[in-house]
């Protein structure tokens, strides 16, 4: 079973689809960089030239060749000269084109009436009316042509956007047909930098097209140098045989001068012995003088056919020698065109391989971000349990802070004027104790003065005892002083020192015997650290004093079922 690649079809498939992406991006390219350049182009503009060899190319697809002397010869002049009978006015292009002094090969006509048509912008709309007329161009195209299949007449539609571009060309001075239809792919390539996302998969894979397209000229141009290059072997084993033909036919000249110069001989020889014979012999040498010129005129009629025939052997030759010298030139264009598409699948090769590189790091990185991704979520997961978790904290703490307002609040409604009122007697018996300490100041003074001067017979027991009653009454104001205070700072405080004082109990709770012992504000208790670590106000205190957690639970519930 033969491989599908092999194929005829699928080959000719194959090249109708690389060259409608040659004709994409050339089209393209070209529209691209006349906008940016912004003036009229001209035919030493390289993007110009390039669509026009790509047109080339396009139209030479499918093509049937024409046996002549020279060999088979293609040539798309025959099918643009269609054009003129389905567009009148293509009609003035054609006759510019024959009128041109310089073209004398049919391929320079076609070049000529390419670049006319694009001056004239009417491309698209001869390339157009030709491709709907498959009837005419089945006499020049094969069936699977590209100009026969729908590759043309998408060619055709990507031709109008060249209506906006304004182009000059000097048609005279201009060699068009000796000219290398060669495509310069290094035009269409572009660095994979620049690439991003999807953009680079479509890039590497025109690449590849292109690749593939290339390989596949520089196949069917080794193709046609080993044609040539038979031809060229059959044209010397033809030269050789029409010079040993020649020769041949030298030696039959020289044998042929050599008779003639033996019956001119004898010719004359006969003549003179007419001449002094009898007349009866001259009748005999008569007939045969008749035969003899006879043979003569043959052999001169023989002669000037060889000669005749000599004359076509040269011109053949010299036509020969002028297709050799043909085909040389042809087959040096086109191992200059394969170097050059070599160098360029080189050139292509090293792209390929940079561009696999590029994309191996990409995925590498591509895979060390998916990795940071992963642990990025992972992290981000983290935080959003820690947040919630801190979240339920906040709450819970709110609550707290809620309650305890509440307590505070609840606090001050019950002790709120214990507490004014207190104050109001602390304020009172400091006013009683500046007025006792004035007096007390008074008194001293008094004492000091009588004893400076002492009185006879005076007794001085009163005096003592109003000292004593001063000093009890000063006394019972400081203790009722410091009752006072005690009582709004740490009213328990007098409580607990005993209990700290005290040798180290164990805990109520854990039965933790540690030197570390706290006594719960409530229900007196001794109670550890891990037992005793909430803080409430409680009736006794404003401030919020340690609980052991049984009276915590137990004032919380107090707390939140008493009215507020």
């Amino acid at each position: 079973m033969r491989d599908d690649t092999e194929d005829p079809n699928y080959l000719m498939a194959n090249e109708r689809m690389n060259l409608m992406n040659m004709a994409k991006l050339s089209i393209k390219g070209l529209i691209e960089s006349a906008l940016n350049l912004g003036r009229t182009l001209d035919s030493d503009y390289a993007p110009l030239q390039q669509f026009f060899v790509v047109m080339e190319h396009c139209l030479k697809h499918g093509l049937k060749a024409k046996k002549t002397f020279l060999g088979q010869n293609k040539s798309f002049w025959g099918p643009l000269e269609l054009v003129e009978k389905l567009v009148p006015e293509a009609a003035e292009i054609t006759a510019s084109v024959k009128d041109l002094p310089g073209l004398k090969t049919p391929v320079g006509r076609g070049r000529a009436w390419l670049r006319l048509a694009l001056m004239q912008k009417k491309l698209s709309e001869y390339m157009k009316a030709l491709i709907n007329k498959k009837e005419l161009l089945s006499e020049f195209y094969e069936p699977n042509a590209l100009m026969m299949e729908e590759e043309g007449a998408i060619i055709a539609g990507l031709l109008v956007g060249l209506n906006v571009i304004d182009a000059n060309f000097c048609m005279k001075g201009e060699d068009l047909d000796s000219q290398v239809g060669v495509i310069d792919f290094s035009m269409y390539l572009k660095d994979g930098n620049s690439s991003k996302g999807s953009e680079g998969d479509g890039q590497i894979t025109a690449i590849l097209d292109q690749k593939n397209y290339v390989e596949e000229l520089n196949r069917h141009l080794n193709a046609t140098v080993n044609n040539l290059q038979a031809k060229v072997d059959a044209l010397e084993k033809s030269n050789t045989k029409l010079t040993e033909e020649l020769a041949v036919a030298n030696n039959r000249i020289i044998t042929l001068q050599e008779e003639m110069e033996r019956v001119k001989e004898e010719s004359s020889y006969i003549l003179e012995s007419n001449r002094k014979g009898p007349k009866q012999d001259r009748t005999a040498e008569g007939q045969a003088l008749s035969e003899a010129r006879k043979h003569l005129k043959e052999e001169t009629q023989l002669r000037l056919d060889v000669e005749k025939e000599l004359e076509i052997q040269i011109s053949m030759r010299q036509e020969m020698e002028l297709a050799m010298k043909m085909l040389e030139k042809d087959v040096c264009e086109k191992q200059d065109a394969l170097v050059s598409l070599r160098q360029q699948l080189d050139d292509l090769r090293a792209l390929k391989h940079e561009l696999a590189f590029k994309l191996q790091s990409s995925d590498l990185g591509v895979k060390q971000k998916s990795e940071l991704n992963s642990r990025l979520e992972e992290k981000t997961n983290q935080m959003a349990a820690t947040i919630k978790q801190l979240e339920q904290r906040l709450r819970q703490a709110e609550r707290g802070r809620q309650s305890a307002e509440l307590d505070n609040r609840l606090f001050k409604q019950d002790f709120g004027d214990k507490i004014n009122s207190l104050q109001l007697e602390v304020e009172e018996l400091t006013r009683q104790r500046n007025q006792l300490e004035l007096e007390l100041k008074q008194e001293k003074e008094r004492r000091l003065h009588n004893r400076s001067t002492p009185e006879k017979g005076q007794k001085p027991e009163p005096k003592v005892d109003g000292k004593h009653k001063i000093q009890e009454e000063n006394d019972k104001i400081k203790k009722s002083l410091e009752e006072n205070h005690r009582l709004l700072s740490h009213p328990t405080e007098e409580q607990d020192q005993p209990l700290l004082s005290e040798k180290p109990q164990m805990c109520q709770l854990c039965q933790d015997d540690s030197l570390k012992k706290n006594v719960c504000k409530n229900c007196r208790g001794t109670f550890c650290n891990a037992c005793s670590t909430n803080e409430l106000p409680l009736p006794s205190s404003i401030k919020p004093e340690r609980v052991c957690n049984p009276c915590h639970k137990q004032l919380m519930k107090q707390y939140s079922t008493s009215p507020s």
